[in-house]
């Protein structure tokens, strides 16, 4: 992914392990789910999600981030 500040692109560090760790948690959370990427079809692209799996998967990734920033 790509920053756009002015005529300046920065590119996110370690972006494919933020995908990876990103799409594990959406896994775990969302059964059925197989990828986060857009596929252009609805079938794939829009899930009916409970709740309280959005909130625990929003709970593991705050974690997450709050662990790689501790580091």
């Amino acid at each position: 992914m790509q920053l756009t500040t002015g005529s300046l692109i920065m590119t996110r560090p370690n972006q494919t392990a933020t995908d990876t760790l990103l799409t594990d948690i959406a896994q775990r959370h969302f059964h059925g789910l197989e990828t986060l990427e857009t596929r252009n079809r609805d079938a794939l692209d829009f899930h009916d999600v409970a709740v309280w799996a959005i909130r625990h998967a929003l709970e593991e990734a705050y974690a997450a981030g709050l662990a790689a920033a501790t580091k």
